[in-house]
């Protein structure tokens, strides 16, 4: 699609204090995949049959389409930066958001959804939900304040949606913030987790 220059929202735009969202959750692309090529290894690692089947439908339901979030967010708040978690997962997103802006980010490890199936999943797989194929959430910061109407938006229109960090001015890092430990740097991923698996 087209858009005017003065309305495009890029993955540079990321400012210190601004509110980051996370819709739907961790990783719903990745779960489908993983559900529907490798349902074998998945039973035999003893992952639950129910996980499995809800996991390979998540192609369709909720579906990897991110327009009504984009929709439901422009027309709640002030969007600074958006980027779907595609190939790379979460991880990926967080990392191309903070090198395009130069902002920091802190995310607080207790507030990303991860979906229930996908963690299963991953645990029969050995694999981490964070740096798994992700189409289908969509990663936004939006201005300080703007997250609460933001979040109420997207649950008007249906969709889940989580404040998982902040945006920092510690120059292009991003930080995982967990409770009762040091802060760390976020994991990142020579390559996606899908792909790992599936290359060996």
């Amino acid at each position: 699609g087209e858009v005017g220059k003065a309305d495009a929202v890029l993955s540079a735009g990321v400012r210190p204090g601004d509110a980051l969202i996370l819709t739907k959750g961790i990783a719903l692309e990745g779960a489908s995949v993983l559900a529907r090529e490798a349902a074998g290894r998945l039973s035999a690692a003893g992952a639950g049959d129910a996980d499995v089947r809800r996991a390979a439908g998540f192609l369709f339901d909720p579906g990897i389409s991110v327009v009504p979030d984009v929709r439901a967010l422009i027309a709640a708040a002030e969007v600074h930066a958006m980027r779907d978690p595609t190939e790379g997962g979460l991880s990926g997103a967080l990392y191309e958001l903070a090198a395009a802006s130069g902002a920091g980010l802190e995310i607080d490890a207790e507030s990303v959804p991860v979906i229930p199936e996908c963690r299963a999943v991953c645990a029969a797989l050995g694999l981490d939900p964070l740096g798994l194929i992700a189409s289908g959430a969509l990663l936004a910061a939006v201005a300080p304040g703007d997250a609460p109407k933001a979040i109420a938006a997207l649950a008007d229109a249906g969709i889940a949606a989580a404040a998982i960090g902040f945006a920092s001015d510690r120059h292009s890092r991003v930080i995982l913030r967990r409770p009762n430990a040091p802060d760390s740097d976020f994991p990142a991923f020579e390559r996606d987790e899908l792909a790992r698996f599936f290359g060996g």
